[in-house]
C-alpha cells in the first residue's frame, strides 16, 4: 500500500507508523536532569520531548494566596517556540493555560500536600518537541520530578491518550491520527494503584461501548507506564533502596 496522508491502517491491521492497534510509541524516562531544581525529569515519548523541574515546597507569595491546610501546586506547561513546525508564539496561549490548570489539579490528587501547609510547589514543564499527546508526556515528567524532589505521594500519575482514527479504536495517537476525519482524542491520566482518573478530556464522539473498551485499554497502559516510572526512580535511588 502506498503511504499517503489519507491512510491509517494497512492490510495487516498495522497503523501507518508500523504500530499495532493499541501499541505505544517508544518511551524513555530520566530523572535528576537539572541540578539546580529540587527535582527534575526528562521524558521522550515518540517524537515528544518534555523536561520538568520542581521547586519547593517554599513560602507561598503573595501570602494571601497561601492555603493553611495544604501546599498549593502551581503547574506551568509551556511549549517552546521551536517545538512545532510553524514557530509558536512564546507567549502562553489559552491552550497552555488550560493544560496547566487541569494538570496541576491532577498532580494535586497524587501528592500529600497536607504535609506542607502555607507553601507552594512550583512545577515547570517545557515541551521541546511535539507530536500529539504532549499534555500526558508533560504529566509523566512532572510526576517523576515531584518524586525526585522527595515530595510524599500517594501514587505516581501515569497516563496515555486513547481514541479513534480510520474507523478503529487506538491508543497513543500521533499527530497524523489526531488529524483523521473521524478522529477522537481522549487524553487520560490515572493513579494506577486505585484506578482513580485524575485527568480526562475528550475531543470527538464515542459510543458507550467504545468508551468502555478504550477506557480499559487506557487503564492497562497506565499500569504498564507506572512500572516504567517506578523502575527509573528505583535506579535513581538504588543506593537508598539498598540501604547504603
Amino acid at each position: 500500500m502506498v503511504k499517503n496522508e489519507e491512510w491509517y491502517f494497512d492490510q495487516k491491521g498495522k497503523r501507518f507508523d508500523g504500530r499495532g492497534q493499541f501499541e505505544q510509541r517508544p518511551i524513555n524516562l530520566k530523572v535528576g536532569v537539572i541540578d539546580r531544581a529540587d527535582g527534575s525529569a526528562y521524558v521522550e515519548w515518540g517524537q515528544n520531548k518534555a523536561v520538568a523541574a520542581v521547586y519547593g515546597p517554599r513560602e507561598m507569595l503573595p501570602k494571601h494566596m497561601a492555603n493553611p491546610n495544604k501546599a498549593t501546586i502551581r503547574y506551568f506547561y509551556r511549549m517552546a517556540p521551536f517545538s512545532v513546525p510553524d514557530r509558536k508564539n512564546p507567549k502562553p496561549g489559552r491552550r497552555e493555560i488550560e493544560i496547566s490548570k487541569v494538570s496541576g489539579e491532577a498532580l494535586s490528587r497524587a501528592a500529600e500536600l497536607e504535609q506542607f501547609p502555607n507553601t507552594a510547589i512550583d512545577v515547570f514543564v517545557t515541551i521541546l518537541d511535539a507530536n500529539a499527546g504532549t499534555r500526558i508526556t508533560a504529566l509523566l515528567a512532572a510526576s517523576l520530578a515531584l518524586a525526585d524532589a522527595g515530595i510524599p505521594m500517594k501514587d505516581l500519575v501515569s497516563g496515555t491518550s486513547v481514541g479513534k482514527a480510520g474507523g478503529k479504536l487506538i491508543s497513543d495517537l500521533s499527530k497524523h491520527e489526531e488529524d483523521a476525519p473521524d478522529a477522537v482524542d481522549l487524553p487520560i491520566a490515572m493513579l494506577p494503584n486505585s484506578d482513580e482518573v485524575v485527568l480526562m478530556q475528550m475531543d470527538g464522539p464515542l459510543t458507550e461501548k467504545e468508551f468502555n473498551e478504550i477506557l480499559e485499554v487506557a487503564r492497562k497502559s497506565c499500569k504498564e507506564i507506572k512500572d516504567m516510572q517506578v523502575k527509573v526512580l528505583k535506579e535513581r535511588f538504588k543506593d537508598d533502596f539498598n540501604g547504603d
